[in-house]
């Protein structure tokens, strides 16, 4: 998958569209995405005195398709397409994958 826990991601359609945001939670099974600050929703909660929870209403990040998310590219700061890549090891001559920025080639994964 494209987008990874942590990343920077810009919203390319949908109601949040333009916003940016970091990767809380993926799910890979569903293909989808827990963006900070990106579909929100309200969740009405019951109170539950015996746990200690208020209840309310509460606004909460939904999950968002990952084909509506573009990482940012770490030196334009713009949204870019994955690549990947294969790097050899300095450690004993295996080979790793990386995901690259296709904007500018700079390697994505940290």
């Amino acid at each position: 998958m494209h987008i990874q826990k942590g990343d920077q991601v810009a919203v390319i359609s949908g109601k949040d569209k333009g916003k940016r945001g970091k990767v809380l939670r993926v799910y890979h099974a569903s293909q989808r995405a827990i963006v900070e600050g990106v579909g929100m929703i309200k969740k009405h909660m019951r109170a539950d005195p015996g746990k200690g929870v208020q209840g309310g209403v509460l606004a909460r990040e939904a999950p968002v398709h990952v084909s509506n998310l573009l990482p940012i590219d770490p030196e334009s700061g713009k949204p870019t397409r994955v690549g990947y890549k294969f790097l050899e090891d300095e450690s004993g001559g295996r080979t790793r994958k990386v995901r690259i920025a296709k904007r500018s080639g700079a390697e994505l994964d940290k």
